[in-house]
């Protein structure tokens, strides 16, 4: 073999040696819409990237939204890739960038809204809550404010009209239940586990339980190239228990234990759209409290 011969295969066997440049890995941007700055996406959410970017062959890098709103411009600006988000921002998400496209669910485990009271009230249905105050947690929440207010819509009882509603802490509303400020409080089920294992002095009675409520779920932008949303998809399928583990490690969401990452569906969401028209917001163009 002559000599220029020989140094064209020596070329040819050294370069099959190196890793290709195409097998690069890719990188993709994630927001969460609950969690505002970068030094909380990392101490809540530390542990997923670290398993994610192992499992998935993905480098994920976070990108810190400080509102619901600006998560939505910052897709729409192609500035993020992926967002994680509730089902009541999902409503909103969807009418403000037609081109987002669901991902993934994750369903969580016992997910639904209450009507909760203190157990030696009077109050046996939402119907006898008519005319006194109920209080509910976080203004826009699924779980905390929406969920609970439909619950009672679904009871014949107008949130709006025929009870007298207001909004405080968790803390808060506790201590009015306990004093009787309020006749009732809007919470989810985590919420009624906590108040009695931290306040077992506290009697209280659930008089109503919502349906369970649809998942929060994975959004990607329209930009966002099919293969790689394909590959994310795959890897939460493929990686579930060790990516809902991740998720859940931190104290922050140590709720979300246990939760199933499922297929989504936009008809699932119609619940949800029921009870923005029952707090008098048809057009799911803002989110509410912002």
């Amino acid at each position: 073999m002559s000599t220029w011969r020989r140094s064209i295969l020596a070329a040819l066997i050294a370069a099959s040696a190196l890793p290709a440049a195409a097998e690069q890995r890719p990188a993709i941007s994630l927001a969460v819409t609950d969690v505002a700055g970068l030094e909380e996406l990392q101490r809540d959410y530390g542990a997923f990237k670290a398993a994610f970017e192992r499992l998935a062959g993905i480098e994920l890098r976070f990108f810190p939204v400080a509102s619901r709103t600006a998560a939505v411009e910052a897709v729409n600006a192609r500035r993020v890739d992926f967002v994680l988000t509730g089902p009541a921002e999902y409503v909103v998400f969807r009418a403000r960038s037609p081109s987002i496209q669901p991902l993934i669910g994750f369903q969580r485990v016992d997910y639904f809204a209450n009507i909760v009271v203190r157990a030696d009230s009077p109050y046996q249905l939402p119907a006898d809550l008519e005319g006194q105050r109920v209080a509910f947690q976080d203004i826009g929440s699924t779980s905390r404010h929406l969920g609970p207010a439909q619950l009672l819509a679904d009871h014949g009882i107008d949130p709006r009209r025929d009870v007298r509603t207001l909004h405080a802490s968790v803390n808060v509303m506790i201590e009015a239940l306990r004093r009787g400020d309020v006749a009732a409080i809007g919470i989810n089920h985590f919420d009624v586990v906590r108040i009695r294992e931290r306040h077992p002095e506290l009697k209280i009675r659930v008089i109503a339980r919502g349906r369970d409520l649809p998942p929060d779920i994975l959004l990607a932008g329209g930009h966002v190239d099919e293969a790689v949303a394909a590959r994310v998809r795959e890897a939460f399928l493929r990686h579930e228990q060790a990516l809902v583990e991740a998720i859940a490690a931190s104290e922050a969401n140590r709720r979300l234990a246990g939760m199933r990452i499922v297929p989504v569906d936009d008809r699932s969401y119609d619940y949800v759209r029921a009870m923005y028209r029952t707090i008098g917001q048809p057009q799911f163009a803002t989110f509410v409290g912002e």
